[in-house]
């Protein structure tokens, strides 16, 4: 397992904006995050009426930032690459707010193709079991 600690320098995502706690395993192919930051009231995307589902292709989003980051740094990269959400697929979501929700988030991401320009991964967001968000995400990674 990994603390939030433990991945937070190699990721663009600051302060309350990194939304991941921590990573209960992750591999080459993909990526199981957690998370409980959704019942924060000062969570960072939380609107007057709550924080919609839709928010969780961002913790999606996330836990991909965060696998890449890991297998860069295991191949002995020591900063954060950028990158830009520029598609995201197929979304289906089975609430319409997560704040009300109590304990944690299981985050999950798989890695379908990465280059040097970019990744595409599926991503499913589970909460006590059950299955709340999934789609596909593509990121680009714009020449420094």
């Amino acid at each position: 397992m990994l603390a939030k600690t433990d991945f937070l320098d190699l990721v663009p995502h600051a302060g309350d904006m990194c939304l991941l706690d921590g990573v209960l395993s992750f591999d080459d192919a993909g990526i199981h995050a957690f998370s409980t930051s959704h019942v924060s009231p000062t969570h960072p995307l939380r609107g007057a009426r709550g924080l919609h589902a839709v928010h969780l292709a961002e913790y999606g989003a996330q836990a991909m930032a965060v696998h890449g980051a890991l297998k860069a740094r295991e191949g002995g990269a020591t900063a954060p690459r950028p990158g830009m959400l520029v598609s995201l697929r197929g979304v289906k979501l089975a609430v319409e707010r997560i704040d009300d929700l109590s304990g944690r988030l299981d985050v999950h991401a798989q890695c379908l193709i990465a280059d040097e320009s970019g990744a595409q991964y599926t991503f499913r967001i589970e909460h006590e079991g059950r299955e709340i968000a999934s789609g596909r995400a593509a990121v680009i990674h714009p020449r420094v």
